[in-house]
């Protein structure tokens, strides 16, 4: 079973590196793709896709990381027909707002979603979404481990100056010192 990942990854901490690892193990992925969005339809980014895809290889060094060069998940679908019926891994945060996805049941007839779940997450909230879906039993839960980190309070981080190396792989926390990424006077550490 193929495992799709997306996201910004701006930059990759041990929450995206948690969510994976519990995939894995709670789907019994045979293989996962790491997709990082060169242009995410949802936010703006400001750090430059070639650093995050570089941040996430290091983030995930056992697994595929490509370029998704499309804007919204049914559009790399459609692109990548190889991937149908793979599982789309989503935190519960992004499945609560599934429904405003472009095209969302479209989505489901190609992938199943895997929602990662966290104790406390208001089992209602995604109670609202399934009963909205025409196939609810595409959708596949699993729980992680809370992971209190936020890519945003990372970002706001480092640009002071910060040493973030217990909230990031150390892998990454070595090629954004590297990389010189995120630093102060960096341009691409927007908040936002």
């Amino acid at each position: 079973m193929i495992g799709l990942y997306g996201g910004s990854f701006d930059p990759p901490h041990r929450g995206h590196v948690e969510l994976a690892r519990r995939a894995k193990q709670e789907l019994g992925l045979g293989k996962l793709v790491v997709l990082v969005s060169a242009d995410p339809g949802h936010k703006a980014v400001a750090t430059p896709a070639d650093v995050r895809l570089r941040l996430a290889r290091a983030a995930f060094p056992d697994d595929e990381v490509v370029l998704d060069e499309h804007a919204r998940t049914v559009d790399t679908l459609r692109a990548h027909p190889e991937w149908t019926d793979s599982v789309f891994l989503v935190g519960a945060d992004e499945f609560a707002d599934f429904p405003t996805w472009k095209e969302p049941e479209e989505v489901l007839r190609r992938t199943r979603l895997a929602v990662a779940t966290r104790p406390g997450f208001p089992r209602e909230r995604l109670q609202a979404v399934l009963e909205r879906l025409e196939q609810p039993e595409r959708v596949l839960f699993f729980e992680i481990e809370p992971t209190p980190v936020a890519s945003r309070d990372l970002r706001a981080r480092l640009a002071r100056g910060e040493d973030v190396r217990d909230e990031v792989p150390s892998a990454v926390a070595r090629t954004i010192k590297t990389g010189g990424f995120y630093g102060p006077g960096r341009g691409y550490n927007s908040v936002a």
